[in-house]
């Protein structure tokens, strides 16, 4: 069955959003679905082909183009607020998005719990509230936690999207679309498997994971990508290890172009951590969701994209090395927000 799933490989901000839209544009299928798992406390960025920049925290950046049809599966959690903010950015067509009954809405009690939890200090989150409204989810209504899990189906605002979406995606794949689960956060963050608890987000991270989210069988998948960087980031704070931590300083230094290459974050807007390439943990990444396709974004804080036509250039090496350490090639490598190149066109 065509199932793509998306994923990070690292801590995030690795070019999920990018890539989904890359594989939404590249996709033969005539109709095409981009399902976005997780929740708004990480933004998905993505340009229009006419170069125009979206920061999305809760549709899918894949869907940018307003060409696919957006589903909310279930092991979504929905800010009605942002969705329909970013519904009104977009003029997204109504009746192209789709909302699991089951998915679950985030309130002001779960930011505010959030809030005076003091999480954001401990841990680097963003208190977007999805770890509140996860909790509140898994608590069932015990009496013990004040805190109300509501579904989908049950918020006046989302009532004209609620469809079944199980039954819908089954439909839609048995009819040959492409889905695309465009996977949130990074292998390195993921609850259960990531290595750095409690630094962590609220939620496993892996493909097994978004796909289980989705609410399809492992026998829909046949891609699995992941996405990484050159150079890893974590949010700022006390947000957990980062091997070889360095500074966006040294990182422009070393490359010799004096450009500004500082990041900051989609959600809180500050500054990002950023470190050294970690192979160990990438090759637990790629041990948990086994890719079949590899992109590696960020190369132009390497060197730039005319070096790669020099096996002696600092890109040239540095990819040769990733790939010997990883045992997997890169399938795609990207050098700009904007898009991605096929290794196979562009690399011997």
């Amino acid at each position: 069955m065509p199932v793509s799933v998306v994923v990070g490989g690292q801590f995030g901000s690795e070019g999920k959003g990018k890539t989904t839209l890359e594989l939404v544009r590249r996709a033969k299928e005539n109709h095409v679905v981009v399902v976005r798992v997780g929740g708004s406390n990480s933004g998905h960025t993505g340009y229009t082909q006419k170069g125009k920049k979206y920061a999305l925290r809760q549709l899918p950046a894949g869907c940018i183009d307003k060409n696919v049809d957006v589903v909310f599966p279930a092991g979504s959690y929905i800010d009605v607020d942002i969705l329909l903010s970013e519904i009104a950015l977009l003029d997204y067509p109504r009746e192209r998005i789709f909302i699991s009954p089951y998915a679950r809405v985030i309130t002001e009690q779960h930011k505010l719990w959030e809030t005076k939890s003091k999480l954001g200090a401990s841990i680097g989150s963003t208190g977007s509230g999805v770890g509140a409204a996860v909790l509140a989810s898994v608590a069932r209504g015990s009496k013990n936690l004040a805190l109300d899990s509501i579904d989908a189906q049950h918020s006046e605002h989302l009532t004209k999207f609620i469809h079944d979406t199980s039954e819908t995606l089954r439909k839609w794949l048995a009819q040959g679309s492409r889905v695309i689960i465009e996977g949130s956060q990074g292998f390195g963050l993921s609850l259960l498997e990531g290595g750095y608890w409690p630094k962590a987000t609220s939620r496993s991270t892996t493909a097994s994971a978004a796909l289980s989210e989705a609410g399809l069988s492992p026998l829909d998948v046949d891609q699995v990508v992941m996405v990484i960087r050159s150079y890893p980031i974590r949010v700022a704070g006390d947000s957990g290890p980062l091997y070889g931590e360095t500074t966006w300083e040294e990182i422009a230094d070393k490359q010799g172009n004096g450009l500004n290459l500082q990041e900051y974050t989609t959600v809180t807007k500050k500054l990002r951590r950023v470190g050294e390439f970690d192979m160990q943990q990438v090759r637990h990444a790629m041990n948990t969701n086994r890719p079949n396709v590899i992109v590696m974004n960020h190369l132009d804080y390497i060197g730039h994209q005319s070096s790669l036509n020099s096996k002696t250039s600092e890109v040239y090496q540095f990819i040769l090395k990733v790939q010997a350490g990883l045992g997997h090639k890169i399938d795609y490598f990207g050098f700009s927000p904007y898009n991605m190149l096929c290794a196979r066109k562009v690399i011997a």
